[in-house]
């Protein structure tokens, strides 16, 4: 979900036009095709249109108005006079008859490809979330610590407006239990009721935590897990990155094929560790396993050293050695203040804003939001490592 790629959504009744389409668009090159229907905000709505002059354009005339879409292409296999001119009073791009000449489709999708390449960044209407996947090396080494900490640090910057965090430990998920809040509802629900998905739904399911960060669980029993698919989660995240500036997954040890789409969609996968050897040959083996299935890119994946101290029987370099990828971050270890954390149901910096661990909670969430002030003992965010 990269923010340089266009983002275009096919409502198109006919199949095999929407077969040529989609390997039109995927030829040209620099689009994402939303699998949604109706969801989120798109920079670009392919929609085919029939011979009736009235419903479907009053349609697109209030997706255009709502914001919902930047721009839209019709096609339509009636070239009858009252469709071409109800179509310009849209106020559509482009209006392509059918059969497709794709040398005429191509040209468009090149010429409005360009045209947004140019724009700034800030003329975009809509600027997406990112969902930052925290992933553990191995149970116990805190990946939800993580996870919730780092949601709440988010959340209160300035600069952010809304956080979620989304717990895919099935049966085991443990994101209400730390940060003691009840729930009624858990993506098993959402998956279930997918048809109606949109963002007054998603809004309505959410918990939300006293630090102001919303919580969506996952399912106590394998039911749920019966009606996910990575289509349908997929789908209820492209809802979440137009509602939140974050999302944070607390993906635990799964490489199901839900977890491989949520890496495939990342924008950030967090792999957190702790220095101990089968910690860190599981580290090698995912990365592994990471580059093998081609995503997520090298570059999005940072390694986070949890409960690190200087006195470690490992150094950060034997790790760095032994993982073949540098250390991207380390959380001090300090037991007291964490467990503390957990067992009172809050975060970390609501009970000791100022200790070392809450400090690098909020110098994490800084790095994330591509704050590049250097700080002193630092070089820049990613490249510190306070080595012993």
């Amino acid at each position: 979900m990269s923010e340089n790629m266009i983002t275009v959504r096919l409502e198109l009744k006919n199949d095999a036009i929407k077969e040529e389409l989609e390997r039109i668009i995927s030829s040209v090159g620099g689009y994402s095709i939303r699998k949604t229907n109706g969801s989120g905000y798109c920079d670009l709505l392919v929609m085919e249109v029939s011979d009736r002059v009235n419903g479907e354009f009053d349609f697109v005339s209030s997706l255009k108005k709502s914001g919902k879409v930047g721009e839209v292409f019709l096609t339509s296999s009636s070239t009858e006079s009252d469709v071409l001119i109800h179509a310009l009073r849209t106020g559509a791009k482009e209006f392509f008859p059918q059969p497709l000449r794709q040398d005429e489709v191509a040209s468009s999708l090149i010429k409005f490809r360009d045209q947004m390449k140019d724009a700034p960044m800030n003329l975009r209407r809509v600027k997406r979330g990112k969902i930052i996947n925290v992933i553990g090396s191995k149970g116990g080494v805190g990946t939800t610590t993580v996870a919730v900490n780092l949601a709440a640090s988010l959340n209160d910057l300035e600069d952010v407006k809304s956080v979620a965090v989304i717990d895919m430990n099935l049966i085991f998920g443990e994101v209400p239990l730390f940060l003691d809040v009840k729930t009624a509802f858990n993506w098993g629900e959402v998956a279930k009721n997918i048809s109606r998905l949109d963002s007054t739904y998603l809004m309505s399911v959410l918990a939300k935590h006293p630090s102001g960060v919303y919580i969506l669980p996952s399912p106590t029993d394998v039911n749920g897990e019966n009606y996910a698919t990575p289509e349908i989660i997929e789908q209820l995240l492209d809802v979440m990155v137009n509602e939140f500036d974050f999302i944070i997954v607390d993906n635990g040890q799964s490489l199901n094929q839900i977890s491989r789409k949520i890496l495939e969609l990342s924008d950030t996968v967090l792999l957190v560790s702790i220095l101990s050897l089968p910690c860190l040959i599981n580290v090698k083996r995912l990365l592994e396993t990471f580059w093998n299935l081609g995503y997520p890119r090298e570059d999005r994946v940072k390694i986070v050293m949890n409960r690190y101290h200087k006195n470690s029987v490992l150094s950060i370099n034997e790790a760095e050695e032994g993982t073949g990828k540098e250390i991207s971050w380390l959380i001090p270890n300090d037991y007291n203040t964490s467990m503390s954390a957990i067992n009172q149901g809050k975060v970390i910096s609501s009970i000791m804003n100022k200790s070392e661990i809450s400090s690098s909670f909020r110098d994490l969430a800084l790095a994330l939001m591509d704050k590049n002030e250097s700080k002193k003992g630092k070089k820049g965010f990613w490249s510190w490592k306070n080595k012993g």
